[in-house]
């Protein structure tokens, strides 16, 4: 049990510290430009950040992550498969469709949605805004703690900034498969992951250069493919 217990309270103090995060940064620069509430909250990341350093012991080494998935694995045409990298692959496939259906399928989805195309509008038709902003975070926040997790259950370790490059390869692969689109996200980082590790064995040095050969495909697809790969092109009507 401790595995569903962990996700469970992590996803609740994450979501909850995203609501909060929303009510001190996003909220009061509502009416602002999306720019100033993009340096706010960038501005709080770097707080806490800074904070954990300040004020937790150590805030800066790695930490040992338990190890709560089973362990061995096995061979497939040569190629060593573990356990726990098909449970991780598992719960993020299984969250990405829960995401999914809670989008598409639910009233709160489509109440995220219709205040995501037009706030004003939205609250017109009866959508409380201030709750479907809250439920946006929350839901935002608490994916971010699952990951958190998966990412420690990997490697086996955690460290106060691993979710920066996270958080930017993350959005590079939401871009390669398309914004707004669950699935296009899923394509995004597996062509991601791919191209990584495609550098890596076929260009020589290529460990040190994988990064910036993936970022350069995104950096294409963000020229000549706006949309991405399952990203539909919006058309405003005047």
């Amino acid at each position: 049990m401790a595995l569903p217990l962990t996700f469970a309270a992590s996803i609740l103090v994450t979501g909850l510290v995203g609501v909060a995060a929303e009510r001190v940064c996003v909220k009061p620069l509502a009416r602002a430009s999306p720019l100033m509430t993009l340096l706010a909250t960038l501005s709080l990341g770097l707080v806490i950040r800074e904070s954990v350093l300040i004020f937790y012991p150590r805030g800066a080494d790695p930490k040992p992550f338990p190890q709560l998935l089973p362990q061995g694995g096995f061979e497939v045409g040569g190629v060593a498969i573990r356990y726990e990298s098909l449970v991780i692959l598992g719960i993020g496939l299984a969250a990405m469709v829960a995401v999914d259906r809670v989008i598409n399928r639910t009233k709160m989805g489509a109440a995220i949605r219709a205040v995501a195309q037009e706030p004003e509008a939205a609250q017109m038709m009866g959508v409380n805004l201030d709750r479907t902003v809250d439920a946006t975070f929350f839901l935002g926040s608490g994916l971010a703690a699952v990951a958190g997790i998966l990412s420690g259950l990997y490697y086996s370790e955690i460290h106060f900034i691993m979710g920066i490059t996270g958080g930017v390869i993350g959005f590079s692969a939401a871009a390669i498969g398309g914004l707004g689109n669950v699935y296009g996200a899923i394509v995004g980082g597996l062509l991601f992951g791919v191209l990584q590790t495609t550098a890596a064995a076929l260009i020589p040095r290529g460990s040190e250069f994988r990064d910036v050969v993936a970022f350069a495909v995104v950096m294409l697809f963000l020229v000549f493919k706006p949309s991405g790969i399952l990203g539909e092109k919006s058309v405003e009507r005047v």
